[in-house]
């Protein structure tokens, strides 16, 4: 079992930036693909970016050019940074932990709200 936490959320006005943590309890070597979703209120739960073993990452259009997604391998910490945040940014930011042998895990979620 993959213990995910996830933290960083807040209140930021459109235009601001935040970075969101999530803190895994193993080593992410052993993890092949970390992520980032999001679910707005009456909304599915959507991608927002994953970055893999080979640090090869992946994003949504609709953040593309505004976040980055990273890793520190040591901290075994995976990091989202948001910036020129908009109000239709405004979720709950899940952290996603998947392998192919042991399936995906999630944290208990973070909330983001930009307000206008």
């Amino acid at each position: 079992q993959v213990q995910l936490v996830g933290s960083g959320g807040g209140l930021v006005q459109a235009g601001g930036s935040l970075r969101l943590s999530c803190a895994v309890s193993e080593s992410i070597f052993k993890i092949n693909v970390m992520g980032w979703y999001r679910q707005a209120p009456g909304k599915q739960r959507e991608l927002v970016a994953t970055i893999n073993s080979g640090n090869i990452t992946l994003y949504a259009n609709s953040v593309k050019g505004r976040a980055t997604i990273s890793s520190d391998n040591v901290k075994n910490t995976v990091y989202l940074q948001m910036n020129t945040l908009k109000p239709e940014d405004t979720a709950v930011y899940y952290c996603n932990a998947w392998s192919p042998v042991r399936g995906g895990f999630w944290g208990q979620g973070t909330q983001v709200t930009v307000s206008s």
